[in-house]
């Protein structure tokens, strides 16, 4: 578990499924426009499915997957993960996703700020990478607020409801690299 006073980050459990699903659903609009998977019929057994799987990527250290939680209240706001690690070079992906309720309370970044050290630290990373469909303006401004450098404009870097998407590529090294 990891936390950021406002924000707490950890793995999902059975006991999250319906609110996870709740969060996804109202998110189909919002989330749904940048992430394939987040639809408004999304249902309990994709969010059974999802946690299986990152209980078996953190189990063989291929992700690292957790829900954000209000601290105060306990509310699920979203979710992120460290993942796609490329051990032969030493970096990683992170992603974030916030649900639509709360989006702009700073969720994400607070999510960026807990998960780099972590990659940094205990994950042993070089580099880790945020890469952001062309357009997505909140989660660009994540990333630039997180302070990781805009690299470039890949193209068709990313798959998004059927279609390659150009995104941008970001980067943040650990401290004083």
């Amino acid at each position: 578990m990891l936390s950021s006073g406002r924000y707490t980050f950890r793995p999902f459990t059975d006991a999250d499924i319906f609110t996870f699903v709740d969060a996804v659903r109202e998110s189909g609009h919002t989330v749904g426009r940048w992430m394939s998977w987040a639809h408004e019929g999304y249902r309990p057994a994709d969010a059974a499915a999802w946690f299986a799987h990152c209980d078996e990527e953190r189990a063989s250290g291929a992700s690292h997957e957790f829900g954000i939680f209000d601290t105060a209240s306990g509310t699920l706001v979203g979710g992120c993960g460290l993942n796609q690690f490329n051990t032969a070079n030493g970096f990683c992906n992170l992603g974030y996703w916030v649900r639509q309720s709360w989006q702009r309370r700073g969720a994400a970044l607070a999510a960026v700020e807990a998960l780099a050290p972590l990659a940094f630290g205990e994950l042993g990373q070089g580099r880790v990478e945020i890469v952001v469909a062309q357009g997505n303006l909140p989660s660009l401004g994540v990333a630039e607020r997180a302070g990781a450098v805009r690299e470039c404009l890949a193209r068709n870097r990313l798959k998004l409801h059927g279609r390659f998407v150009d995104a941008w590529v970001f980067s943040i090294i650990p401290p004083g690299a």
